[in-house]
């Protein structure tokens, strides 16, 4: 026992008794470590009874919140998957309802809805249901976002016909939100995150595309390419074939105006901007353009766009494939300076 300190004041001095045995996982003042709430609800589902996979996601068990985390699937980073997420959220923000609101109303944490509204985790026809009729999500569109769900882990995704045009939309920004970066091929046309203004209303005016729908269209291709200047941007590196160059887009400045682009554009140190020049015979980029996303910690998804249809392609042979392909695009591509070259020279 240790004496009591000198000096001090007069009255019963009794020994600091000696701290509780703390457990494992408290902090030292006592308190239980800050852990997330679905970690907390992970850990009471592995203490309860393994023998109840059973349970429903809206099972009258008093579990309700339990049971989703026990039907949660496993993680995908599938074009399907992320369109579902991607739509879920999109329905929900539409009509204004917060991811707390719409949670309780479906008896589940917030942090699953969110977990499926990013796609770090896939809910259930059923979950997606229930989702969609809460928030009066009805008819064609219901059966579409249905639809995904029965296919987010399927590796390829085709988004054909104009029902599944705003899919389609919808995968391409998730995309190029979440990618750090692109690899484009295009060999007629200007890649649409280099696009001036009149070249898209150039486009639109001759796709027979209504004033509405192509003012929509407009500020949505414009406000995509802001991936190219935020905070962080995008890498990006684009193929462009010459004879991109070569072709009339509206009145006479519309082409001069957009080559003026893609010369200032290709000076920012996130973009390489190549040529590929016309005239050097066969290559297999002359069978179409397309597109390589890759991710962080997830592997490349290869898009391929027709005239009435989209596909996104998550296999691997699938994304060698165009690999493969772009390599030998650079190969053939003009270096960097020598395209800036040519580009000023056909802005004169």
């Amino acid at each position: 026992m240790t004496k009591p300190p000198k000096g001090s004041i007069s009255r019963v001095w009794k020994p600091r008794a000696a701290p509780l045995p703390r457990e494992k996982g408290t902090a030292p003042d006592g308190r239980a470590e800050r852990a997330s709430e679905q970690a907390i609800v992970t850990r009471k589902l592995d203490e309860m009874a393994a023998n109840r996979d059973s349970w429903t996601p809206f099972a009258q068990s008093g579990n309700r919140r339990y049971s989703y985390y026990r039907r949660m699937k496993p993680t995908s980073s599938g074009p399907a998957a992320r369109t579902l997420a991607a739509s879920l959220r999109e329905e929900r923000e539409a009509r204004k309802i917060g991811l707390r609101a719409l949670a309780d109303k479906l008896g589940i944490l917030p942090q699953l809805l969110s977990v499926w509204e990013k796609g770090h985790r896939l809910p259930s026809v059923e979950d997606v249901s229930a989702i969609l009729a809460l928030l009066g999500v009805t008819g064609e569109k219901r059966d579409r976002i249905r639809a995904l769900a029965r296919h987010t882990r399927e590796p390829n995704w085709l988004a054909s016909g104009n029902t599944d045009l705003p899919f389609a939309l919808t995968t391409r920004l998730d995309l190029e939100r979440t990618a750090t970066a692109i690899t484009t091929w295009s060999p007629l046309i200007v890649p649409g995150l280099l696009q001036t203004p009149d070249y898209i209303r150039s486009i639109m005016d001759n796709s027979a595309v209504p004033i509405e729908q192509a003012d929509r269209q407009l500020r949505v291709r414009l406000a995509r390419q802001a991936i190219l200047t935020r905070y962080e941007p995008i890498r990006f590196t684009a193929l462009l074939g010459e004879r991109a160059l070569q072709e009339n887009f509206g009145a006479a400045g519309v082409m001069s105006d957009q080559i003026d682009h893609l010369v200032a554009m290709s000076e920012r140190r996130n973009i390489s901007l190549r040529v590929v020049p016309a005239g050097i015979g066969y290559h297999p980029g002359l069978i179409g353009p397309f597109e390589i996303y890759e991710f962080p910690g997830s592997p490349p998804i290869a898009s391929v766009e027709h005239v009435c249809s989209t596909a996104f392609l998550h296999e691997d042979t699938q994304i060698s494939g165009h690999q493969k392909v772009a390599k030998l695009l650079h190969k053939a591509a003009l270096s960097e300076e020598d395209s800036q070259a040519l580009l000023r020279e056909a802005a004169r």
